[in-house]
């Protein structure tokens, strides 16, 4: 058996970085190498289609909705796959606590687990479950955009529209990757307008 079996690899990063183009290599790569392979997306993330993963440059990979990962070890359990693959771990419905229990029983089967998923959002918070994942991973792979306002690497997904929610799905009309000194200087712009707004 291949040198992965039961470890976990994670693509993190912002927005643009590459991260579910990595996921999708590295589960072809197996799927060449003969592996039984299964891949799922949390079903919030229905921005290109219901039935696959797809990246920002449109590489599609076949995958299956799922809400947790209570969902995902079920499907193993019956499925018997060799590797997996989760996109947007970020959205899972479960706890921290349950996806981390839930994963440690899957890869305790010898299975291979590969996810990319958020490190932050919008405000430059970390998202819980992957904060909880980084030092938990065999493998880190902390993937960067390209700054939009000065090309320098971008550190996190700056929010162009007006919304207050935690998670707003989108792509390049909603978000823009930015390092953090163009994302600070834009936090200052934004707050100018909500300020200006106030008197109109």
């Amino acid at each position: 058996m291949h040198q992965y079996k039961g470890r976990m690899i994670l693509h993190t990063g912002s927005m643009f970085s590459g991260k579910t183009s990595s996921l999708e290599k590295d589960l072809k790569r197996f799927s060449i190498a003969n592996y039984k392979v299964l891949a799922f997306k949390p079903i919030v993330d229905r921005r290109y289609s219901k039935s696959e993963i797809i990246t920002h440059d449109k590489i599609s990979i076949e995958a299956i909705e799922v809400d947790s990962s209570a969902e995902i070890l079920e499907i193993v359990e019956s499925k018997s796959p060799e590797v997996i693959g989760i996109d947007e771990v970020q959205f899972l419905s479960d706890s921290p606590e349950e996806v981390l229990k839930n994963l440690e029983y899957i890869l305790s089967m010898g299975i291979t687990v590969v996810m990319a998923g958020l490190d932050m959002d919008y405000m430059a918070e970390p998202f819980e479950i992957v904060k909880e994942l980084m030092p938990k991973a065999d493998y880190l792979n902390k993937h960067h955009a390209v700054c939009k306002k000065c090309g320098a690497d971008a550190w996190v997904s700056h929010r162009k529209i007006k919304s207050d929610k935690r998670v707003e799905l989108g792509a390049v009309e909603e978000y823009e990757p930015l390092c953090r000194s163009c994302y600070k200087k834009e936090l200052e712009i934004d707050k100018l307008k909500k300020n200006q707004e106030k008197f109109l």
